[in-house]
């Protein structure tokens, strides 16, 4: 029996989803905001399975984001194919939490999907959500939302189409409001032709429980374009007509579904992928400044996919009655050409990392990241998987060949630095969680720290961490930041000097415990001792965070080093496993 899609298709922080197919290969591109690599790549022949390929945006010379605020940097990708090219366009937000926002739009290609991809080309900033569309007559044009810095705002939301000359690589001729309202907010757009119908896909709303997803179409690319209206007409005071949402359904398990994107597979199927969000048990307190009493979203947004139809009329909605996304979706008929026998030889070595692996179709065998659980730092590189905040993860931050099977981390600026951590992470991808890290590392002075952390952004975490007090000497603590409010919720715990260390926690919903104990040889039972009660850890969530709250939470392992010589850390090894 084949194989249904069950959503989310990438679990944990993989928001503003933007798909192509090319050929029997399908592509997602998702936002990564301020970690590094810029923009997340994941490659599936079936819709089912999906394998993180890389990212586009890997030298410096094409992304800074040093200085950038949590939750700024990258925000939604649009991912296009035309005439051999790949087409990537994307925003680089630089401030966000003010009245005028700077919002960058660039654009790099490759012929390759792996690369390399080009330099960025500057485009316009009216906007963020940048989308490029490839007209059958070889004209390119962009749509974004624009910002609005006036008070009060002349509307409540607008969209903008401008032309692009890709053999001059700039923005050329008129620029035109193709929406404006005075109470629909429309962002995400893209636009796409069907039947000599230009449609405008957009997502209304915001990025909350009220968020969904808006059809338009126009027989002219500039306008003026009518909004689909379901028949029933069903909507209160100043929502949208919304083709896909969850609002008011607080039951259904995909929770802030929008911002989509559109596929059509090569049998003449339709797809649409999309953000969501699955709630955590906790909510914000009623008298909060933000988001008062509104659910926690811990994973962050994720991408699911919901099959699509078209009706009578041409206009395109969900295939399933209603306009509610569901949690297990039929794949296309190209899932039952491409599906292949599951019991495979499993590569050597699998089984003691704890992985799964596919076959991609055509013999090679790779490692899936939504499996991917212990890091034996046996590679001379880091796996795709992990992200670091704003640069590069280069040899004045680590190396994997000065203590071959160790990955050494040297410590330099503090957590909260927009500028030098070091530090990589991976995404928490379900409520149940077990994380550990085993390291070696010999602090002289408080100033120098390593651990494992579960965090947010660098005014959220939770972070236990090897240090070195003058009374009680090396030692281990719990350090909580939220929203910048420091506590350590742990005595100084003195450890013996020369052992290798093994920090964990454990999360279950949203309380987490952490622990540490000693490794014994090749032991690999390793006896775990508490440190002290369980911890609500639903802070570090999109609603409760103070500044960010686009991504979500993040593990990993860092090393800091405040006196400025760069004290290291070797760790053995990083495992998480989710269920």
């Amino acid at each position: 029996m084949m194989n249904k899609i069950h959503n989310p298709i990438l679990r944990g922080f993989h928001p503003d989803p933007s798909i192509i197919r090319v050929g029997e290969d399908y592509y997602i591109a998702t936002s990564t905001f301020e970690w590094w690599p810029g923009v997340r790549l994941h490659h599936s022949r079936d819709l089912i399975h999906w394998e993180l390929t890389g990212y586009p945006l890997t030298r410096v010379s094409q992304l800074d984001l040093r200085g950038v605020g949590p939750s700024q940097g990258i925000w939604a990708p649009c991912l296009t194919y035309d005439g051999g090219t790949f087409y990537l366009v994307y925003t680089v937000v630089k401030a966000f939490y003010c009245n005028m926002y700077d919002t960058e739009n660039y654009l790099v290609t490759a012929e390759d999907i792996h690369g390399p991809w080009s330099e960025p080309v500057p485009l316009n900033n009216f906007g963020f959500d940048p989308s490029l569309f490839h007209d059958d007559d070889g004209r390119k044009y962009m749509v974004s939302m624009v910002t609005d810095h006036r008070v009060p705002k002349k509307y409540a939301g607008r969209l903008v189409l401008q032309e692009y000359d890709a053999a001059g690589q700039k923005m050329t001729g008129p620029v035109k409001d193709i929406y404006r309202a005075e109470g629909i907010f429309l962002e995400g757009p893209h636009i796409f032709k069907h039947n000599n119908w230009y449609y405008l896909f957009s997502a209304d709303t915001g990025t909350g429980e009220g968020h969904g997803q808006s059809i338009q179409r126009s027989r002219n690319i500039w306008g003026p374009y009518e909004m689909y209206r379901p028949h029933d007409g069903k909507r209160q005071e100043g929502e949208a007509y919304s083709v896909l949402t969850s609002r008011h359904h607080e039951d259904i398990l995909l929770q802030k579904a929008g911002h989509c994107d559109l596929v059509e597979t090569a049998d003449g199927e339709w797809y649409a992928v999309h953000l969501c969000g699955r709630a955590s048990g906790d909510r914000n307190p009623e008298d909060a400044e933000r988001f008062a009493g509104q659910r926690r979203y811990m994973l962050g947004r994720e991408t699911a996919i919901q099959r699509m139809r078209w009706t009578e009329d041409e206009w395109l909605v969900l295939a399933e009655e209603g306009n509610t996304p569901r949690e297990t979706v039929e794949p296309p008929k190209c899932a039952e050409r491409t599906r292949v026998v599951r019991e495979i030889q499993v590569p050597e070595g699998a089984e003691e990392r704890g992985g799964e692996f596919s076959e991609d179709g055509e013999g090679r065998y790779t490692e899936s990241p939504n499996v991917f659980l212990r890091d034996d730092f046996d590679s001379v590189h880091l796996h795709l998987d992990y992200q670091s905040l704003r640069i590069p993860m280069d040899a004045r931050h680590i190396s994997l060949t000065a203590r071959r099977g160790w990955l050494r981390m040297y410590g330099r600026s503090g957590l909260a630095s927009r500028f030098s951590q070091t530090l990589i992470a991976r995404r928490m991808t379900e409520y149940h969680m077990d994380a550990e890290a085993c390291l070696d590392f010999e602090p002289e002075v408080f100033k120098q720290m390593a651990g494992l952390i579960l965090l947010y952004d660098t005014e959220n975490y939770l972070y236990l961490h090897i240090s070195h007090d003058e009374d009680v000497g090396k030692c281990i603590t719990l350090l909580k930041a939220e929203n910048g409010k420091y506590e350590y919720l742990a005595d100084y715990i003195p450890i013996e000097p020369g052992r290798d260390v093994v920090l964990g926690l454990k999360l279950r919903g949203t309380q987490v415990q952490f622990s540490y104990g000693y490794r014994e040889g090749n032991n690999t039972d390793i006896p775990m001792q508490d440190i002290g009660p369980g911890i609500p850890a639903g802070f570090l969530s999109d609603e409760a965070c103070r500044e960010g709250w686009f991504t979500g939470t993040m593990v990993g392992i860092c090393c800091q080093d405040l006196t400025g010589f760069g004290r290291h850390a070797d760790f053995d090894w990083f495992e998480v496993k989710c269920e």
